[in-house]
């Protein structure tokens, strides 16, 4: 059910950015919105409190957000709210984040190296995506994990490319166990 509802009210903003052609805006301003509604878990916890009536919800809504947001995340948030489904704003939103990213041919990628790279190590990681993947252009999260000895490991939505040396060692040691 949960799924269904980010999709449906995800798509339906995606497409309304598309037609009214404020994608970018949206984008941004959505983007905001996550950061906020995440550092303030309270405000969604207050439009789902069940004694609260919708009406006073949405007032809280229109005082807090309608001079800050564009009307139509004001009346998405708003309909959401209305229709019992508040707490689910932050996955709509991170669904219409998806279809965007998706729309503008923008990859998600997450590397993890045995320390820190550089910025031109970093550079070159993400020149190399774009040249073996089917992206324009990539967003890409780094973490350091001491644990790998060495090497990366590249995640890529749903693919992950493990070059690292712990990964390696273990392979040897199973290989050599088996043997």
């Amino acid at each position: 059910m949960a799924k269904q509802v980010d999709t449906t009210y995800g798509n339906a903003l995606f497409e309304l950015a598309l037609e009214e052609n404020t994608l970018d805006s949206l984008y941004d301003e959505v983007n905001k919105l996550i950061d906020i509604l995440k550092d303030n878990p309270d405000i969604i916890k207050l439009l789902a409190h069940p004694q609260i009536e919708k009406s006073e919800k949405k007032d809280i809504i229109e005082n807090t957000f309608g001079k800050r947001v564009s009307d139509e995340i004001t009346g998405l948030m708003i309909m959401v709210m209305e229709k019992g489904h508040i707490t689910s704003i932050i996955d709509i939103f991170n669904y219409f984040i998806k279809q965007v990213k998706k729309e503008k041919n923008i990859g998600m990628a997450s590397v993890t190296s045995a320390v820190s790279l550089s910025d031109s190590q970093k550079a070159a990681i993400e020149k190399r995506l774009i040249e073996t993947t089917s992206y324009s252009t990539m967003e890409i999260e780094y973490a350091v994990d001491k644990s790998l000895i060495g090497g990366l490991i590249i995640r890529i939505e749903d693919r992950v490319v493990d070059s690292s040396i712990k990964t390696k060692i273990d392979n040897m040691s199973k290989t050599l166990a088996n043997a």
